[in-house]
Formats: structure tokens, C-alpha cells, sequence
């Protein structure tokens, strides 16, 4: 399972650098539920170096949406590990619209065109209602 989890993320790295968002905004107002969070899976051990990428070269905006991705990506992981098929896809839901946000959110902080940001505040207002109603679910139906 350990040698899953670090592959997971690696991928998840590779694949993600460009387009994906911080979720530490996201995060910080929107949490993931306790429902969702797997006790089989130490995620400790999965903050692992982005992929050898030199955070030094990286611009502000860059390295915003490396810290979130890791952030969605392990909340992600998290869920997908729930044996019932039904809240683990609206637990990877969950985290996945958080990412979302996240994406939004550096789009506010760091765009310059106002068509994008018009969009990005779409997004999160869309993503935010769909999270409350997916919690809810959760809290209803996950044991």
C-alpha cells in the first residue's frame, strides 16, 4: 500500500504541475470531512518531494499551485481508500471541487484578465454549494 501511495503521488505530480490549484485556501475555510479521511492510510509519510522539482525556479503562482495540489491529491487518496463505492466517490468529489476552489482562488490572486477572473469566481461559488450538499451526504450516509 506504502509503495501505491508514493506512486499515486508521483504521478499525480507529474501529470498535475501546470493546472493544478492550492488547495490551502480551500482548505483553510472548507474542510474535508472526518468522514472521508481513511484510518488504514498514514498520510504522513506522503509528503514527499514534488517529484525532484526545484521549488526555487518556480514563480509565487507556480508554487501556490503545487502546495494545493498535494493537498487535494492526498485528500483524494483518502477518500478513493472507502470500501463503499458511494461515498468514496463523493469523498474524491469533495476534494476534487475543493481543488477547484483552490485553482479559483490563485486565478484571483495571481491573474491579470478579467474574463478569467470573472470564471474563477464562478467556480468557486458553484464549488462551495456543492460541497456543503456532498458533506452533508457524507455526514448522512458514510458509517
Amino acid at each position: 500500500m506504502k509503495t501505491f501511495t508514493k506512486l499515486a503521488l508521483c504521478t499525480a505530480v507529474a501529470t498535475g504541475f501546470a493546472i493544478l490549484p492550492s488547495a490551502v485556501s480551500a482548505q483553510s475555510t472548507m474542510a474535508y470531512p472526518e468522514k472521508c479521511k481513511s484510518k488504514d492510510m498514514d498520510m504522513s509519510k506522503a509528503d514527499m518531494p514534488l517529484g525532484g522539482m526545484p521549488m526555487g525556479d518556480m514563480t509565487d503562482y507556480q508554487k501556490a499551485s503545487m502546495d494545493g495540489m498535494k493537498g487535494m491529491h492526498m485528500n483524494m487518496m483518502q477518500g478513493m481508500m472507502k470500501k463503499d463505492a458511494d461515498v468514496s466517490f463523493v469523498c474524491g468529489m469533495i476534494a476534487h471541487h475543493m481543488g477547484a476552489i483552490s485553482m479559483s482562488e490563485v486565478e484571483l490572486k495571481y491573474g491579470n484578465n478579467e474574463e478569467a477572473k470573472q470564471m474563477a469566481q464562478k467556480v468557486i461559488e458553484a464549488q462551495k454549494k456543492e460541497i456543503e450538499e456532498m458533506s452533508t451526504w457524507v455526514d448522512k450516509e458514510a458509517k
